[in-house]
């Protein structure tokens, strides 16, 4: 086998471990904060989530290196091609959620929970869904 062709294969089994390894640590997060992510649903937030991202990437109050995340995601988001495709089941899902998990975080963080609410296009629910997928509390912290 040519040199090429092992690391190549090597790449590619790197990039599958490190979606398997993701995977696993958002079931490990929502079995640890108690509550369930219906895979389903959260797809049917991908018009909001987008909606949202694209608001936070456009808002000026947002932090200028957090909203070069948020326009890589959303061009993910957008992209007719994924790196797990969606016609995989479960999984074709779930590396988008992975995702969107870790960017939100990443944008929650750095922009704050209020501008997430502020700029959130869908149901309350929905926002408490997007919230639970990115490890965070869905409903505010008592004063």
């Amino acid at each position: 086998m040519s040199d090429w062709l092992i690391v190549a294969l090597g790449v590619v089994a790197g990039v599958l471990l490190l979606w398997v390894v993701l995977i696993g640590l958002l079931w490990i997060q929502q079995r640890r904060t108690g509550s369930t992510v219906d895979w389903r649903a959260m797809m049917r937030l991908v018009p909001d989530v987008i909606r949202l991202v694209k608001r936070l990437a456009t808002d000026p109050t947002v932090p200028r290196g957090t909203r070069w995340w948020l326009l890589a995601l959303l061009g993910y988001l957008l992209m007719p091609f994924d790196l797990v495709p969606d016609f995989i089941p479960v999984l074709g899902f779930a590396d988008d959620a992975v995702v969107v998990a870790i960017v939100l975080r990443f944008a929650i963080r750095h922009a704050g929970i209020d501008a997430i609410r502020r700029h959130w296009p869908g149901t309350p629910d929905g926002l408490a869904s997007v919230l639970t997928l990115a490890g965070l509390p869905s409903t505010p912290p008592p004063n």
